[in-house]
């Protein structure tokens, strides 16, 4: 069937998620950080995903925004960083997240050809809204999709319904697009097409239902979205 809908992930795909740690460690007088930077950004994002996960699979439910000062929390702790004003500093900068330099020529590209445009994320509606006015997307998305609608974070099966739900479409109309392979393939076994982004270059995860294709960045996703 068609694409007639392109919806994307947001934390990694389409915002860079090193961003905020990069930005402070080049800041003078933060030498210290500098040194230590990839190591609290690694440690955040994987702390960050891991409290999604055990909190989908336990019912307790919070907004990715508690999620994401939880795990720079523990971050800042394991590498020994304790300048509150450095927390702080880092969590307002994850409010404005860099979108990857390819971002809104290719979100362009999707509208041109006529196709629906959305993010679906585990983000919270205000930390969703703020990446995407920084990087200046309101006019290339048609909706932006936070699982606060539905109370649980990824992969539950709720959370991909939101975008057949908001659209009226078929699952297969569906180009899901993720940088994380666990998502990937979530959002396969649900029913969409799947575009992994493995900017990294890692293994594809030992999962059932793998991405329909591979790509190393957002270029040619117009392309994919319309030879599938």
């Amino acid at each position: 069937m068609t694409i007639t809908t392109c919806v994307f992930d947001a934390y990694g795909t389409l915002f860079d998620v090193n961003a905020a740690a990069r930005a402070v460690a080049s800041e003078p007088g933060q030498e210290a950080f500098a040194a230590v930077w990839q190591e609290v950004s690694t440690h955040w994002r994987a702390k960050q995903l891991q409290y999604t996960w055990i909190r989908a699979l336990t019912g307790q439910h919070t907004d990715f925004w508690q999620v994401t000062k939880d795990g720079l929390d523990w971050a800042l702790e394991k590498t020994g960083q304790t300048d509150p004003d450095l927390r702080e500093k880092l969590l307002g900068l994850y409010f404005n997240l860099a979108a990857f330099p390819e971002v809104p020529a290719m979100l362009a590209a999707l509208k041109a050809a006529g196709m629906n445009t959305a993010i679906l994320s585990n983000g919270s509606p205000p930390m969703l809204k703020g990446a995407v006015d920084s990087a200046g997307l309101d006019d290339v998305l048609d909706d932006v999709l936070s699982v606060e609608r539905v109370g649980i974070f990824k992969p539950d099966a709720s959370v991909y319904k939101l975008v057949t739900d908001r659209f009226g479409c078929d699952k297969d109309e569906v180009l899901f697009v993720s940088s994380n392979g666990w998502d990937a393939t979530s959002a396969r076994a649900f029913g969409f097409r799947v575009l992994w982004v493995n900017r990294a270059g890692e293994p594809l995860d030992r999962l059932p239902d793998p991405p329909d294709r591979i790509a190393t960045d957002l270029t040619t996703v117009p392309n994919i979205a319309q030879a599938l």
